[in-house]
């Protein structure tokens, strides 16, 4: 049977990795993520966990290491946080390229400037083109969900790709809640063992990452283009048996709570759903229609659910915890891809972006209040005036 714990984010991505039996571990210490490693490093100190546990000169060696422990044929898993994250920008896209389905634990912080400790999701957010498999958990408890989820999708022979397993600093990373831990032998049943394409061997050799003609390069582009066409039935099969084999309620992509009848809604990714909801729950009571959804997953990119689910709301504000300087919508990163998601309905909701909990700072209920105030108003007014709003700098 399953059993209850009090683990933080960090300690449910540790437990998450050990229950997905990974064989090779490559570390580098960084704050907030650094817990994930000192859990498992005493995992496989006291014998409970059997894998090659590497200590990394720096964050391109740590992806480099588990790179080549997947070429030849090992689950393998790293992490960073923060400016640790774009260290390792270079070698993103060969992982993805060579098809090696690592997976990399992100507890988010903030990049420099201002550099500080708290949670703000433009690290994972700025490695988007890579290639890689992108989402966030709200609570502990998904945390150590997504890390199975995400092996088997990410290593499923239709995708082979790489994962960024993303959490909120310190939010999550270290504040304890309660998890489910499953048994052993449900994560077996759930996710299957480790099958390289083609791994690396003394009796059969071939050439991984190769340097190639131009003509070559097309063709190997457009065929891992196309496998984001197959990924969003690869994930709704493995939530499905993720949803069966542990008991939970998982939508594939989004988390909608109280979408159905809303006027004014939020779009928010990360541990900042959790006071959202309790702010639409506020909202409701004072006869204000307010909803929330939140992203699953933001690489693949929910286009299609997104636009049914949120469609036909009066209203939308999008939630921004990244940094896009210069964008569309001269904000963060989410509500140009919102906006572009809704584009075709006939009919679409106003929207505006409010750049919020950057930097690692806590968003309040009544800054959401607030935003739910904007939202309001834009209905009245019938137009959106403002694309972006940074909350707090407002004057109100």
């Amino acid at each position: 049977m399953a059993q209850e714990k009090m683990l933080t984010g960090c300690a449910a991505a540790a437990r998450g990795a050990q229950l997905a039996e990974v064989e090779v571990v490559c570390s580098y210490p960084i704050r907030p993520y650094t817990a994930i490693m000192m859990e498992l490093a005493k995992m496989v100190a006291e014998g409970e966990l059997n894998a090659e546990f590497v200590h990394g000169e720096g964050e391109h060696a740590q992806l480099s290491v588990v790179l080549g422990a997947s070429a030849a044929g090992a689950r393998a898993f790293t992490g960073s946080s923060g400016v640790g994250v774009t260290y390792a920008m270079e070698v993103y896209s060969p992982m993805s390229g060579g098809r090696y389905p690592v997976q990399m634990a992100i507890a988010d912080r903030a990049l420099d400037p201002p550099g500080d400790f708290g949670s703000e999701h433009t690290d994972a957010m700025s490695t988007r083109g890579q290639g890689w498999l992108l989402g966030w958990a709200s609570s502990p408890q998904e945390v150590l969900d997504n890390t199975l989820m995400a092996y088997r999708i990410g290593e499923d022979p239709r995708v082979m790709l790489p994962q960024m397993t993303c959490q909120d600093g310190y939010f999550l990373s270290h504040i304890a809640d309660k998890v489910s831990v499953p048994e052993l032998s449900q994560v077996r049943e759930f996710l299957p063992p480790f099958k390289a394409h083609t791994p690396l061997s003394l009796t059969c050799p071939v050439s991984h990452g190769p340097q190639i003609r131009p003509d070559q390069g097309a063709p190997m582009d457009a065929q891992r283009a196309a496998t984001f066409f197959d990924i969003p039935k690869v994930i709704e099969e493995a939530t499905a048996d993720f949803n069966k084999i542990f008991k939970r309620n998982y939508d594939p992509f989004l988390e909608k709570y109280k979408t159905e009848d809303a006027d004014i809604a939020f779009f928010i990714q990360g541990a900042h759903a959790n006071t959202c909801r309790k702010v639409v729950d506020a909202l409701r009571k004072q006869g204000v229609k307010a909803g929330m959804a939140r992203p699953r997953w933001i690489i693949p990119w929910p286009t299609h659910q997104l636009a049914e689910a949120l469609g036909h709301v009066k209203a939308l504000g999008v939630v921004e915890t990244s940094t896009c300087y210069g964008g569309s919508m001269r904000g963060g990163n989410l509500a140009p891809e919102v906006r572009a998601s809704l584009y075709d309905l006939d009919e679409r909701p106003l929207v505006t972006s409010f750049m919020a909990g950057l930097g690692g700072e806590t968003i309040w209920p009544e800054e959401f209040h607030h935003m739910a105030k904007i939202l309001s108003e834009m209905i009245k007014d019938k137009r959106t005036s403002q694309y972006s709003y940074w909350v707090g700098f407002d004057g109100k």
